[in-house]
């Protein structure tokens, strides 16, 4: 498998096509996520093969963002199935890529123990300081395409979506559920929500 023919590629791609409207879907998320990604998967004594694939598929994962907004996963998907073979991967390799992109669908779905550490990566921000700088991008992103219109709005849909969530691997709880608890206090701060 060549990691790195696969990064140059996927971070060309993200660099030179992605809207600019895109201000949280950016190749900063895919480059986070690759990381976090890495992160948690040596916490979780997971290396070797299986590392190279979850890292392969944190870059594959919004890359389908290119294309569309809403279901961008599939897409994501059908270019990994494309692009991947050129790069030695194999169709078992790139089935386990998928099921780790298709778990990061929200609400997520992991399978297996690869699709968690994926789906932790990809919203490991959720229990960290940057939380706010991180999802005011997302606010942006979202006013621009209309789903939300007022910071009001941001902050319910974000308090709601941050007690819905729950990490998965025993590592990302212990790395980030204390902060994103403190996280979700602080959101009902900004709402004026009493305990």
């Amino acid at each position: 498998m060549d990691f790195d023919g696969v990064k140059n590629y996927v971070i060309s791609r993200l660099n030179n096509e992605l809207s600019a409207e895109l201000t949280y879907h950016s190749v900063e998320h895919t480059l986070d996520v690759v990381a976090s990604a890495e992160r948690i998967a040596k916490m979780e004594s997971v290396n070797g093969r299986d590392l190279s694939l979850i890292k392969t598929a944190a870059l594959f994962h919004d890359i389908g963002f290119l294309e569309t907004y809403d279901g961008h996963e599939s897409l994501s998907v059908e270019l990994a199935k494309k692009v991947l073979p050129e790069y030695g991967y194999d169709e078992k390799d790139i089935a386990a890529i998928e099921s780790m992109i298709m778990s990061t669908r929200i609400p997520q779905t992991p399978k297996n123990r690869l699709d968690m550490i994926l789906s932790d990566a990809d919203l490991d921000y959720l229990g960290r300081d940057d939380l706010f700088l991180i999802g005011q991008r997302l606010q942006y992103e979202w006013k621009l395409i209309g789903k939300v219109t007022t910071i009001r709005d941001w902050h319910e849909k974000q308090l709601q979506f941050l007690k819905n969530h729950h990490y998965f691997t025993v590592s990302a709880k212990k790395l980030r559920e204390n902060k994103k608890q403190e996280n979700i206090i602080e959101i009902e701060k900004l709402l004026c929500i009493k305990k």
